[in-house]
């Protein structure tokens, strides 16, 4: 039996982008339409908020836990919220495979109607086999002073019920299901991986087979440029969340887009660009003019995570339906010394970095994370227990498919923005590295200091300090700081790896 929904004053089912609009301009402060037609919501929360986030549980899990009768009192002041409120209903898939797809809802106060509309354009469409089994309700006006930005959510992965209190940010809504198929995927056999995926056509390749990349990073990396990034005329499948499943199969979560915003460049990223200029695309928190409706997307006084929603059909894409079998895995690290523009990983060096999931934050991840080395296993800050379980499933599901694994670096080699000597990973040189794995034209060799292979050389990157950072240092008369700086990673990763004690120990000691 599915959960049954709270009761409401009144509740809109399943409504169009035009009334959704039309509601949005008429009780939402802070929008504002843009040069495009769309419209920009300034929302008060601008990131997701961990602090903020309870899985509901009796016993420990790995993750901040709240005890079942406790969240019961929450989830009932909620119920009684929502009794005096208008409230939105919006149902659909996650997923579009009949075979491997979940029914979801987003139950949500009419006053936040933006929130409903991007969830739809994110959504597979119902149909009459449709039935609920993931549930997010949704309360933007219900204010928590108890918890970190009167905000809280509360994740039941016994009844597949996320609540969400006090936050106006989008991401609670997409993350709120996501976060539950991370458990759904697993109890399957699979592994639901940050992770957006993109594939070759046959025509490109050398064996005239359709080949499928996913790209697993933090949000801020580079995932979704990377992803919707036209190499060789590759096509964008989704950009955000799948299962890899034993053997390889892949299926896929969303209908849409869910994109950063800041820095959105028509050059260097014209998909993108494209789709969130349209106007059905749904702005978040990205800097208008609210007397032209001028859109900046290189402002950042108000957020650098602002957002973009808009649907698939609206852009080149490939159906995410009958996909083949994941050929590439590229993990990406937003590094600023010693990554190199890409390295090959064997298996357990793969499964080594991807527990790993080192990046730099960005605001995406809150003020909490902005700046900072990051580590998060997997690149999925939404695992539901200790990551220990991840790492071993990754390294079983390597085991079953013949899988190409690349680091790739989206930052710096030599020092940060700040530093003259260092040298910018660009956007065209990622799409070289893409270019020259598919065309298998990178010539490698052993890394000395990691294990890893780097190239020697790799058509359409000629500058080999890219390709080997260690040289850049040797040039620079810099070779004391490098070698410190490999040392402290060494130490750093093996303590970190530690932390994990049910982790495979082939995992811990591939570095």
């Amino acid at each position: 039996m599915s959960f049954e929904l709270p009761k409401a004053k009144s509740v809109a089912v399943n409504p169009t982008q035009a009334e959704l609009r039309e509601w949005v301009l008429e009780y939402m402060p802070r929008v504002t339409e843009t040069e495009f037609g769309n419209l920009n919501y300034q929302a008060r929360i601008l990131a997701r908020l961990t602090p903020s986030t309870f899985f509901v549980s009796d016993e420990p899990t790995g993750k901040q836990v709240m005890p079942r009768a406790e969240a019961q009192e929450w989830a009932a002041k909620q119920d009684a919220y929502i009794a005096d409120q208008d409230m939105v209903l919006i149902e659909g898939y996650i997923g579009p495979d009949p075979a491997f797809r979940t029914g979801s809802r987003v139950y949500m106060e009419k006053a936040n109607s933006n929130v409903p509309a991007m969830q739809q354009q994110l959504y597979f469409p119902r149909d009459e086999d449709w039935t609920p089994e993931f549930t997010v309700i949704y309360t933007p006006g219900l204010r928590v002073p108890e918890h970190h930005e009167e905000c809280l959510i509360l994740v039941d992965l016994d009844n597949y019920v996320t609540r969400v209190f006090g936050s106006d940010y989008f991401g609670e809504s997409k993350m709120g299901g996501l976060r539950m198929w991370n458990k759904l995927v697993y109890d399957r056999g699979g592994l639901a991986m940050h992770s957006g995926a993109k594939t070759f056509p046959p025509e490109s390749t050398p064996d005239g087979t359709e080949r499928l990349a996913l790209i697993i990073g933090l949000s801020g990396t580079g995932k979704t440029t990377t992803t919707f990034r036209n190499v060789k005329g590759s096509l964008p499948v989704q950009d955000d969340f799948i299962a890899l499943m034993p053997g390889g199969t892949v299926y896929t979560t969303e209908n849409g887009c869910f994109a950063k915003s800041f820095g959105l460049d028509p050059d260097d990223e014209p998909t993108i660009h494209g789709g969130a200029t349209r106007p059905d695309a749904w702005l978040e928190s990205v800097a208008v003019d609210p007397e032209t409706g001028k859109v900046d997307f290189f402002d950042d006084s108000y957020t650098a995570n602002g957002r973009v929603t808009f649907p698939l059909a609206n852009i080149r894409h490939r159906d995410p339906k009958d996909l083949p079998r994941a050929h590439y895995l590229f993990i990406l690290n937003r590094n600023e010394n010693l990554i190199p523009a890409v390295a090959k990983l064997k298996p357990e060096q793969a499964a080594y970095y991807f527990m790993l999931g080192e990046t730099k934050g960005t605001s995406a991840g809150g003020a909490h994370e902005a700046g900072k080395n990051l580590r998060v296993p997997g690149t999925n800050p939404f695992w539901f227990e200790e990551e220990s379980s991840m790492g071993n499933r990754f390294l079983e599901l390597l085991e079953t498919c013949d899988l190409e694994v690349y680091l790739f670096n989206t930052g710096r080699v030599g020092g940060g923005d700040a530093d003259e000597r260092s040298k910018k990973v660009r956007i065209p040189d990622s799409a070289a590295v893409q270019e020259a794995i598919v065309d298998g034209t990178i010539e490698w060799e052993e890394d000395p200091d990691f294990g890893y292979l780097v190239p020697t050389s790799l058509p359409g990157i000629e500058d080999d300090e890219l390709l080997q950072p260690r040289k850049l240092y040797e040039r620079q008369d810099r070779m004391d700081e490098y070698r410190a700086l490999v040392e402290r990673l060494h130490t750093e990763r093996a303590e970190y790896l530690a932390k994990f004690t049910s982790l495979d120990q082939s995992i811990v000691k591939a570095g």
